[in-house]
């Protein structure tokens, strides 16, 4: 997670002095994080290394979990709506390629997040994410006679499928390209268990 993390994909709207104060707590957090063990980095270890005070740091979290949380959803936010707000014309149901790009390049922060005991925090709540943003993708893209509740069970299925994938392309080297991974996935979601899953729950619910 970093400010310039999804770069292609403009967040809401929010003050340009609150955006401001908000990216420079998150990055010195994310900095830290990288030198230091989480639990011996404080409030002021983030406030000295930002330049805010500490009565503006309260006045958006309650604490560095609060800020680190803050961090996360804002990045989870971005990268999973990239698509739609993109308004890509393409079979893609998730920025795969992006995704992998990024957490390359910040491979030292998911360590300090797995060292932090806050890997498994992450993991669900890209889960969440991912799968509300899959299912949009499939809503406009997959077979209309697809019920609701059919459509969203695959996209939490295909969202625990990109984050499985993205761990074992992270502990097996990263030897593939981002864009053979993304094509990969893709592939299992058109050509494999995707729609193999898709009939089948149809069948059963006819």
């Amino acid at each position: 997670m970093s400010r310039n993390r999804v770069a292609e994909a403009p967040r809401p709207k929010i003050d340009r002095r609150i955006r401001r104060t908000r990216d420079a707590l998150g990055d010195a957090l994310i900095a830290l994080m990288q030198q230091r063990p989480f639990e011996t980095i404080t409030v002021q270890h983030v406030l000295d290394r930002a330049g805010i005070g500490r009565s503006t740091f309260y006045s958006h979290y309650r604490g560095k979990d609060d800020l680190l949380l803050s961090d996360m959803e804002e990045f989870l936010e971005g990268m999973s709506t990239l698509l739609s707000r993109r308004r890509e014309a393409s079979n893609r149901v998730a920025p795969v390629r992006e995704l992998f790009a990024h957490v390359a390049e910040m491979r030292h922060l998911y360590a300090a997040l797995t060292a932090a005991d806050k890997l498994g925090d992450f993991l669900e709540m890209a889960q969440e994410y991912l799968a509300r943003a899959i299912n949009l993708r499939l809503t406009d893209l997959a077979s209309p006679g697809l019920a609701a509740a059919q459509r969203l069970a695959i996209s939490h299925a295909l969202a625990g499928a990109l984050l499985s994938l993205m761990s074992w392309w992270l502990d097996h080297g990263s030897a593939a390209s981002p864009e053979d991974m993304d094509a990969l996935f893709h592939q299992i979601v058109w050509s494999g268990a995707g729609q193999r899953t898709a009939v089948a729950m149809q069948k059963r619910h006819a």
